[in-house]
């Protein structure tokens, strides 16, 4: 049986917390984007103006990570969405229609107990590698 081929992708331009997990992780043509949440790459923190902002900041976070692999936004397949309040859910839905245009990914949202550094959202993805064209249905 051939090997698979995992790679580590990084990228200087999303938030990492050194040595405990990756921003992502490749295994053949499969990305793994780690969740991420609203914080200021340079700062280190949380950006102010509330769960908008954070959705935002956290949706371009994923963006510079998708981008350290070759791919964009047209390459997500799913995402998941935690939400510290599920009355979020369609503030963050505006936020997120800012970065899937079109033909939207698979996607689960769940309001959780708490998230790190007392996010109000935080935003995993999967994504396909490589040139996407999508066939008609």
């Amino acid at each position: 049986m051939a090997a698979i081929r995992r790679k580590i992708p990084y990228t200087p331009k999303a938030p990492i917390r050194k040595g405990i997990y990756s921003q992502a992780v490749v295994v053949d043509r499969t990305m793994y984007v780690s969740g991420q949440i609203g914080m200021d790459p340079t700062s280190g923190q949380l950006v102010s103006g509330g769960v908008l902002e954070e959705a935002k900041q956290a949706l371009t976070n994923m963006g510079e990570i998708l981008k350290s692999a070759g791919c964009d936004y047209n390459n997500v397949v799913k995402t998941t969405v935690l939400l510290a309040d599920m009355n979020d859910f369609n503030g963050v839905n505006d936020v997120y229609k800012q970065f899937f245009k079109i033909n939207f990914p698979a996607r689960a949202a769940y309001q959780v107990a708490a998230l790190p550094r007392g996010a109000r959202v935080e935003i995993e993805a999967i994504a396909a590698v490589g040139s996407i064209t999508d066939a008609s249905a």
